[in-house]
């Protein structure tokens, strides 16, 4: 199956040869781990706390999922990491804001740091074109 790398124009993506924020194979769009980051790149986090983090995280997801023409209701599977758990209920919170209906399965991990900044990073699958 042959596999393409998705450009996002409006989504900073790290230096060559490091990693792709998407890449599509067939039907299937496999998006690499997100955190808080500036949609024009930096190494600054986005929001003060888990809430206004996972919301810059899914707005970096669901704008790296319209460039593959999908939407976020395409959305099959996270996987998020938290650094305190204990603070789920805003990853809820912010979640409730992309997603209605059906939500994507999801498995919620706590972890040391997801990256060396910021309290929730994750990754995601989805599938275009249902």
């Amino acid at each position: 199956m042959a596999r393409t790398k998705v450009s996002v124009p409006d989504v900073a993506e790290a230096a060559p040869g490091l990693w792709s924020n998407a890449i599509r194979a067939g039907d299937m769009l496999f998006i690499s781990g997100q955190v808080a980051r500036p949609f024009e790149g930096g190494t600054g986090i986005v929001g003060k706390d888990e809430y206004e983090q996972t919301k810059q995280i899914f707005s970096r997801i669901d704008r790296i999922i319209k460039a593959a023409g999908g939407t976020m209701d395409n959305l099959v599977k996270m996987t998020i990491y938290v650094v305190d758990i204990k603070k789920n209920t805003e990853v809820w919170r912010a979640r409730r804001e992309f997603f209605s209906g059906d939500f994507p399965a999801s498995t919620l991990v706590e972890v040391r740091s997801p990256c060396e900044a910021g309290s929730v990073g994750g990754d995601r699958n989805c599938r275009l074109f249902r």
